[in-house]
């Protein structure tokens, strides 16, 4: 064989190494990301039940000070929480020691002041379990509930990205009147034999109270984050105009997407994962009501998505308000992380695991039998449109490899 027949030779040869072995590496690669994906989930299933003891491992620190410690720009609190319990336990028995008028929104809520100066949010409940509500998607009061469950549910889809929340029945006589504001007290009064306020936002009313139940009013509570973490707040580009025979953009313009793409920080980093991911879950729970979202400050795009302000879920068990997932049908991308859990989920696993999260929580049970079926009927309709996406596109380009390291310092 002549030299540079030879030489032809090895080259081609060499070619087709270089190629074999970046093909395995790249399966190897995948194979490892999947089985660590379901390692993930296994250790999540083993995790679920968060028993609310108020026992600590570091004694020498308040469930407080341990708390804001979890907190690191991609995650809210870490995989392995053993001391989850605890937080949650302190957060539904640590004496209020000042109770406010909740910050600005548009719906009633009241900030307490716990014992070692935490700040929580409470939200009250309006609706019994099984009351519907009809209408728009985004119709109704804040359900005190759907913080509870939405704050599950990204435990078992492993985002970790929304703040800690806790069911909490508070005496508003002995425990709420005593150490009130005169802004936040001004606002009770009695309605028949049951105490009730009505708070200060942009939808309160006298005539429309919280009540509770007698003196005691079942609610929920969510950990306030810390102050060293301040947050900036952001139009979400999928957000919805809230005006009769207006669109948005993104409800007539199919190729929307391509223009968000071109945008920061969508054009680059993170945010437009996690814009997918919480349209997932938004999808999942009925919330179509996120009109705006916040991120940590001067982030660059690099921080997380913070799943902040759940409450206008669950309302209809029966609504399956596809519109939510426009960002998932639009941009057809979603992160392989968050397409691996929710095949693992399939087939009434999700029901299951999230009824089983929520079995501890002092107001049990969170959420009716028929929005947890929903959940599951919602799974199947998002893994259909992820499978449309990819016999468009082939799963290459729709199923996107993102994990960031997360530090824990």
């Amino acid at each position: 064989m002549k030299l540079k027949q030879r030489v032809v030779l090895l080259a081609i040869l060499l070619v087709i190494f270089i190629f074999t072995k970046v093909f395995l590496i790249d399966n190897l690669d995948t194979s490892a990301a999947n089985r660590e994906d379901q390692r993930a989930f296994q250790r999540m299933l083993a995790g679920l039940r968060v028993a609310l003891d108020p026992r600590l491992e570091h004694t020498l620190q308040s469930p407080w000070e341990i708390a804001a410690q979890w907190v690191v720009p991609r995650e809210v609190y870490p995989e392995d929480t053993p001391e989850l319990g605890a937080v949650m336990h302190a957060m539904t028995t640590k004496k209020i020691i000042k109770a406010d008028v909740g910050y600005k929104g548009t719906q009633l809520k009241a900030l307490l002041i716990l014992e070692g100066g935490q700040k929580v949010v409470f939200k009250p409940k309006r609706y019994a379990r099984d009351y519907i509500v009809e209408g728009e998607p985004y119709a109704g009061y804040d359900r005190h509930n759907a913080e509870v469950a939405a704050f599950h549910l990204d435990r078992i889809l492993g985002f970790r990205r929304a703040p800690l929340v806790v069911g909490r029945f508070v005496n508003l006589r002995t425990e709420i009147k005593p150490v009130a504001t005169e802004q936040l007290l001004g606002t009770f009064m009695t309605v028949g034999n049951n105490t009730c306020f009505y708070g200060k936002c942009y939808y309160c009313r006298e005539t429309e109270p919280a009540c509770a139940d007698g003196d005691i009013m079942e609610g929920s509570v969510t950990l306030w984050l810390p102050d060293v973490w301040p947050l900036q707040k952001h139009r979400h580009p999928w957000g919805r105009t809230y005006r009769e025979g207006k669109l948005a953009r993104w409800e007539y313009d199919e190729s929307y997407c391509d223009a968000v793409k071109k945008t920061s920080p969508y054009d680059s980093g993170p945010r437009l994962l996690d814009i997918i991911d919480t349209a997932v879950f938004d999808y999942l729970i009925g919330n179509a009501d996120r009109h705006h979202y916040e991120s940590f400050q001067d982030d660059e795009g690099a921080s997380m998505l913070i799943l902040l302000d759940n409450a206008k879920s669950f309302g209809n068990p029966a609504l399956d308000e596809r519109s939510i997932l426009a960002p998932l049908y639009q941009c057809c991308i979603i992160r392989v992380s968050t397409w691996n859990r929710l095949n693992y989920l399939k087939n009434g696993v999700l029901k299951s695991a999230l009824k089983t999260a929520m079995s501890h929580d002092p107001i049990s049970p969170v959420l009716s039998d028929p929005h947890l079926d929903a959940l599951d009927q919602r799974l199947l309709s998002i893994l259909a449109t992820v499978k449309q996406c990819t016999d468009q596109f082939g799963p290459d380009v729709v199923l996107v490899e993102d994990r960031m390291t997360l530090s824990h310092l």
